[in-house]
């Protein structure tokens, strides 16, 4: 814990009109040590918060302001940088020319991969910023702690890698499962897709109706690979099928991977439990119940079972989270709390609306 929590730092948001902008800045208008300071918007400056995110009439009483990162940094011990991927290492580079000191959490795909041409290529985009790659921390929280303690740059996870890493983590890194033939099958909420629209978020089109898309070539494939390789000690290559299902929020993983041999039940859930025994915001289910979108709803929890399905030798392992909140806003409070000393509960310790 911090020595003073008594003053409360000042948070700036940077692109805060979209659905990740808007769950930080909901999120931070209830985190007892955090004050707002800036919310821009090159479209929006000028308009109240709650024109945008209309839950937020009378708690946030601010409007949108123009981005300069002259001023971001003047305001600013830390900011979260909800803009699109391609944009935020410009962003992050000029507030760290301007201001050493700050603490920035990027919510875009920006830094979380580690090596620049598999970024440029996944993302068709050249990276100006490449030296602060090796600085960024990945801010899987549960699995980075330490790192994350000690660091001024965040590369927010995204939020199909949470849901998967979650799951994988544990028994890859004790070799209970082969990382040989993996598939990550994803169903997540039409809020993952963004707040502008296209065809394949109209009501007409996705209402009554799931869809798989990005098959083969989502662009998050890359950074689970990264991360289960690390484990692996090699090099990884699974198969990620994502799926827009007509929910508003919401992530439900199920994972298949090939036991490995002299792997048990009772060795899986002791991996789960070794790791995430002690952690608030993993739950670990008891035997019999499963995971579900609605349990996690607009909380900071990951849920998590799995079993052995002893006829194929596989293990499946199904994990739920709010794409918005563990896998977006909450997890970048979660890493701001880990680098101020904060309770990692702080601003975050709330149950779900389950109904």
């Amino acid at each position: 814990m911090t020595d003073d929590t008594t003053t409360p730092i000042s948070a700036s948001v940077i692109g805060a009109t979209g659905y990740l902008g808007g769950e930080v800045i909901r999120l931070l208008a209830n985190h007892p040590h955090v004050e707002i300071a800036s919310l821009t918007s090159q479209s929006q400056a000028g308009r109240p918060i709650h024109s945008f995110h209309p839950t937020l009439r009378g708690v946030v009483n601010k409007e949108f302001e123009d981005y300069t990162a002259e001023r971001i940094a003047e305001v600013s011990d830390v900011v979260f940088c909800a803009v699109p991927h391609g944009a935020a290492f410009t962003v992050v580079k000029e507030l760290f020319d301007i201001r050493p000191d700050l603490t920035i959490i990027d919510l875009s795909a920006d830094f979380r991969l580690r090596d620049v041409d598999t970024y440029q290529s996944w993302y068709n985009t050249e990276h100006t910023a490449s030296s602060l790659i090796k600085e960024a921390i990945y801010g899987l929280c549960e699995h980075y702690r330490e790192d994350i303690a000690q660091a001024r740059l965040i590369a927010n996870p995204g939020c199909y890698p949470t849901s998967a890493l979650l799951a994988l983590i544990p028994l890859v890194k004790r070799g209970l499962i082969s990382t040989d033939g993996i598939v990550v099958d994803s169903k997540s909420a039409l809020s993952g897709a963004g707040r502008k629209l296209s065809h394949q978020s109209h009501y007409a089109h996705c209402n009554e109706s799931i869809m798989a898309y990005a098959v083969g070539a989502h662009r998050h494939t890359p950074e689970i690979e990264q991360e289960v390789g690390l484990r692996a000690h090699g090099d990884v290559a699974l198969n990620f099928t994502p799926h827009l299902t007509p929910m508003n929020r919401g992530i439900l993983s199920t994972i298949y991977a090939s036991a490995a041999d002299g792997t048990s039940t009772a060795a899986l859930r002791q991996a789960y439990d070794e790791d995430y025994g002690d952690e608030y915001f993993v739950r670990f289910l008891e035997e019999g119940a499963w995971p579900e979108t609605r349990s996690v709803r607009a909380t900071n929890f990951c849920d998590l079972q799995c079993t052995l399905d002893p006829r194929t030798g596989r293990v499946i392992i199904v994990s739920a989270i709010d794409n918005l909140v563990k896998g977006g806003a909450g997890q970048a409070i979660q890493n701001l709390n880990i680098i101020k000393g904060f309770d990692e509960r702080a601003g975050l310790d709330a149950s779900g609306v389950y109904i």
